[in-house]
């Protein structure tokens, strides 16, 4: 056990504490032998995480009594999830084995554990693939067995999250990479909508902190403001349901911060300029008799006679419930002060299982009833898994492109209902039908007209295909199919034909050489393979039988006896450019202190380690960046927020540094800053003063253009750090005219030349 004095009598009642905490607030877990087994198992636990620590200084334990928390009074599962909750960390991080498990828990249990503990063995830093890949991928295939393994590593990651604050910076920006890049979205499709949420909203803390605690601060300062905004919005509708007779709750609270961020982002306006940042939810008790849809139109009639609505804001999921199961009608409709206010409408039922997602879900099917969307969604994830990629890393991008992305729903001729990602093409859809209309497809009709099998589909298209017998699927397809169905299906196609045109070629070649009185032997092929000037064996035969490679001159070149010395060439020639792509790929890079940040400094030649700045978020000093670490040893330096940066954080964490800028008052960075506002003579020539004469800044490219005397442009300029670009901004907003001025963050260096 260690020694005991390394943990106070503090931390052991806090541990008890916590303990007795999930125990005397349990649900699902009312019977004599799950609360025993529940025991067992935290003694266990507790036994096995002894002494050990996490970095924030608590005892470990507290960490799966939390998850446990989490899975059993925030998703609402039983006690073989809050069992394996206070186990999953055992097998990974002590010396009890899975078998351990499987005796004293039982085969499901030790199942579940396993399916959450990490890879482990001998990880070839020099591959391509990423650990962290591996290790989702793992993890999603534990899927086809069981849903719960998903749920409590969201747990999991859930817990990490909130008490992310004592790891090191380049942890944090690992983490939370992958969380916003994996689990907050996983978290969304299993119903889980509070912690899909907190998920972002905690990811977004760590990735973006200056924006964030902008953003928090503006909503504290609000907050009195908001509540009585709120008050007064459901006094009216409060007095209206109760003249009805309806039992229902009323709440309000503003969106999140991740939310509100994204509307930011998606106007381009600042936050002060964000109207719907309320939402207030109606929830109500069923009525005896009357459907729950009825009752929420009822509720929204209500509501419109109060308010009025937004039209294009109306978001009925009452009658088709979105993917993961939620259900509810969401109205837009304009409150006090002028500001819109978004209304949730549900009922009790619709609510658990909005808040509390999948557990919730099977809580109220039946045995009998019909596949939901959340089965179907399931269904499709273990149809992908059965055939999953080899590389982690493009399974993972797979996964998340099919299973994440917005959806669309098409009609096939006869109006059957068909779910594809958005941006699906009609040949996902002729794939979604069957594999064989999709290998024969030749075109689409979509809502009656010709198009072709390239056509990106809308919701609410009607779309038959066009088939014919000679058709077969060709390469140039896989770049605009979405779906893994169709990718999966065209590949396996290709690969079929390319099999058959080998083994023809090769036939071809064994006839025609038996003609010679020649038996085919590697000396042939190898004089065939450096007459063609060919690498590879499977080129010769396909060219063959394609005809691109002649046989005519066969005799000539078997006979022909090549000297040693050149096939000897030809093979380190081979050999030796692979062996040195090898060395150059697998270079050891200068060690970083992970420690510290490594300073950006000016003068890179000089800086100790090299860096670029990435093309596709275009960081200047003063930004929020993160340092990604190549193969090669080059840092890379990202805009935390930037897609790519994301997609690295997630999949190739170990690779992310912490990166601080130094002072930089000489090399200048490209930059660009876009405007609008009322047209006057001598407006463009005003700016452009301010910019070359006032402030000395080199302007590389201005794009203005007048419409009906409003003005909009863009101009690029070069900037030693977002100080200089600040100021630019601040001078110019005040140059009579200007309406608004910003700095677009998202262009690249391409695009502004």
């Amino acid at each position: 056990m260690g020694n005991k004095d390394i943990f106070d009598e503090e931390d052991i009642k806090r541990i008890q504490d916590e303990y007795d905490s999930l125990i005397n607030n349990l649900s699902k877990c009312n019977k004599p032998e799950d609360r025993e087994l529940i025991e067992k198992a935290f003694q266990v636990a507790n036994k096995a995480h002894w002494n050990m620590r996490r970095k924030s200084g608590e005892p470990y334990i507290l960490h799966p009594i939390a998850v446990a928390k989490i899975v059993n009074q925030e998703m609402g599962l039983g006690t073989r999830s809050i069992v394996t909750s206070l186990l999953h960390d055992v097998v990974e991080d002590t010396e009890y084995s899975i078998e351990d498990i499987s005796r004293e828990f039982g085969p499901k249990i030790a199942s579940l554990i396993d399916g959450l503990t990490k890879i482990s063995g001998t990880y070839n830093k020099g591959s391509s693939s990423s650990m962290q890949a591996e290790n989702f991928r793992k993890m999603l295939m534990t899927l086809s067995d069981d849903i719960r393994v998903i749920l409590i590593k969201i747990a999991d990651r859930l817990h990490n999250m909130r008490t992310l604050d004592s790891m090191p910076e380049n942890k944090k920006l690992k983490i939370a990479g992958e969380t916003i890049f994996l689990y907050a979205p996983l978290a969304n499709r299993l119903g889980l909508y509070a912690i899909k949420s907190e998920l972002e909203d905690l990811s977004f803390k760590f990735r973006q902190p200056q924006v964030y605690e902008e953003i928090a601060t503006k909503l504290k300062h609000g907050e009195q403001k908001y509540l009585a905004l709120i008050n007064k919005f459901s006094l009216p509708i409060i007095d209206k349901l109760t003249e009805s007779g309806l039992q229902f709750e009323i709440s309000g609270r503003p969106k999140s911060i991740f939310s509100i961020w994204k509307k930011m982002q998606a106007k381009n306006v600042p936050f002060e300029e964000i109207y719907d940042v309320l939402a207030v939810r109606v929830v109500f008790e069923p009525i005896p008799g009357i459907p729950e849809r009825t009752t929420c139109w009822s509720i929204y009639s209500a509501i419109t006679d109060v308010y009025l609505p937004k039209p294009d804001r109306l978001r009925d999921w009452i009658s088709r419930p979105k993917p993961n199961g939620y259900e509810a009608l969401h109205v837009t409709v304009m409150g006090p002060e002028g500001r819109w206010v978004e209304v949730q409408i549900r009922s009790r039922r619709m609510d658990e299982i909005a808040e509390r997602g999948y557990a919730a879900h099977y809580k109220y099917k039946g045995d009998n009833s019909p596949e939901t969307e959340l089965d179907k969604w399931i269904r499709k994830i273990r149809s992908m898994l059965e055939n999953p990629l080899e590389d982690p890393i493009e399974f993972l991008d797979e996964f998340k492109m099919n299973l994440f992305s917005s959806e669309i729903m098409v009609f096939t001729p006869k109006g059957a209902l068909v779910s594809l990602p958005k941006g699906a093409s009609a040949l996902d859809f002729a794939y979604e039908i069957h594999t064989e209309i999709g290998n024969k497809a030749i075109g689409a009709k979509i809502n009656y007209k010709l198009n072709p099998i390239n056509a990106i589909l809308m919701s609410g298209d009607q779309v038959e295909i066009i088939t014919s017998d000679i058709a077969k699927p060709e390469k140039e397809w896989l770049s605009f199919v979405r779906t893994s169905k169709a990718k999966e299906a065209i590949k396996n196609q290709l690969r079929t034909e390319t099999t058959n045109r080998i083994q023809k070629g090769k036939n071809i070649l064994a006839s025609k050489l038996s003609e010679l009185g020649v038996v085919p032997n590697s000396e042939i092929v190898r004089k065939l393979m450096l007459s063609y000037d060919l690498f590879n064996k499977d080129e010769l035969y396909s060219g063959i039988e394609l005809g691109t490679i002649s046989l005519d001159n066969l005799k000539k070149i078997i006979r022909k006896t090549p000297a040693k010395n050149v096939i000897k060439y030809w093979e380190l020639k081979l050999l030796g450019s692979m062996k040195g792509k090898k060395e150059e790929e697998h270079e050891h890079p200068e060690k970083i202190d992970d420690g510290a940040p490594f300073l950006l400094r000016e003068n890179v030649e000089d800086a100790g380690q090299s860096y670029e700045i990435a093309k596709c978020c275009n960081p200047i000093p003063g930004d929020e960046v993160i340092g990604y670490r190549s193969p090669k040893g080059a840092i890379i330096i990202h805009k935390p927020k930037c897609p790519v940066a994301i997609r690295l954080m997630a999949n190739e964490g170990n690779r992310i540094i912490a990166v601080k800028w130094a002072i930089h008052k000489l090399v200048s960075f490209l930059a660009r800053i876009s405007m609008t506002g009322v047209d006057r003579i001598g407006f463009v020539n005003d700016i452009t003063n301010i910019i070359s004469s006032e402030l000395k800044v080199n302007m590389t490219n201005i794009n203005i253009s007048v419409k009906d005397g409003i003005l909009e442009g863009t101009i690029d300029l070069y900037v030693h750090n977002t100080q200089d670009i600040n100021n630019l901004i601040l001078k110019i907003s005040n140059v009579r005219g200007i309406v608004s001025i910003k700095r677009v963050e998202d262009f690249s260096e391409q695009d502004a030349n």
